[in-house]
């Protein structure tokens, strides 16, 4: 019983050897970009109020052999006053990322919410710096749950691939 180590380590068990998950980002770009002000003039010189804006966000996943993957959002911003278009700006931010000592049943789930999250802050900074510099107030965007995009993604799937009609 003295060689028992109450469920301590056992050297050569492979523990001391196991290294922490990691996520690189080897690089970061804007892979597209446009800002459009087709009322121009006009649409400084209405005074109807603040413009309602919609944001629309997707995140695609592209495979760059072995663990590294390019993940890149796609932010649309469409800002109306009634039915006059005020600005649309369309913003894909990419960058390339390693994921080291991840499983790979993990990747997908990685790339679709860690990896947004962190790019956000660089694609948000963008579009505030975007529609100050198309003559407008910066637009300071709220963070993104992007769990929830990924859970509402995961849910509309597994909707279109049950059967319609319930029972067969």
């Amino acid at each position: 019983m003295a060689d028992e180590q109450n469920g301590a380590q056992q050297p050569g068990d492979g523990a001391e050897n196991a290294a922490p998950p990691q996520i690189s980002i080897n690089a970061q770009y804007i892979k597209d970009l446009s800002f459009e002000n087709p009322n121009a003039p006009a649409s400084f010189t209405q005074s109807d109020g603040q413009p309602q804006v919609q944001i629309q966000v997707d995140v695609q996943v592209r495979p760059g052999g072995g663990n590294t993957y390019e993940v890149a959002l796609h932010l649309t911003v469409d800002a109306k006053r009634g039915d006059n278009q005020v600005f649309i700006l369309e913003l894909v931010y990419a960058a390339i990322f390693t994921l080291q000592n991840i499983p790979e049943e993990n990747h997908e789930l990685i790339c679709l919410v860690e990896c947004p999250r962190l790019i956000f802050p660089f694609a948000r900074r963008i579009v505030a710096d975007m529609s100050r510099d198309g003559g407008f107030p910066p637009l300071m965007m709220d963070p993104i749950d992007f769990m929830a995009l990924y859970q509402s993604q995961r849910a509309r799937q597994q909707e279109a691939q049950q059967p319609e009609g319930g029972n067969a």
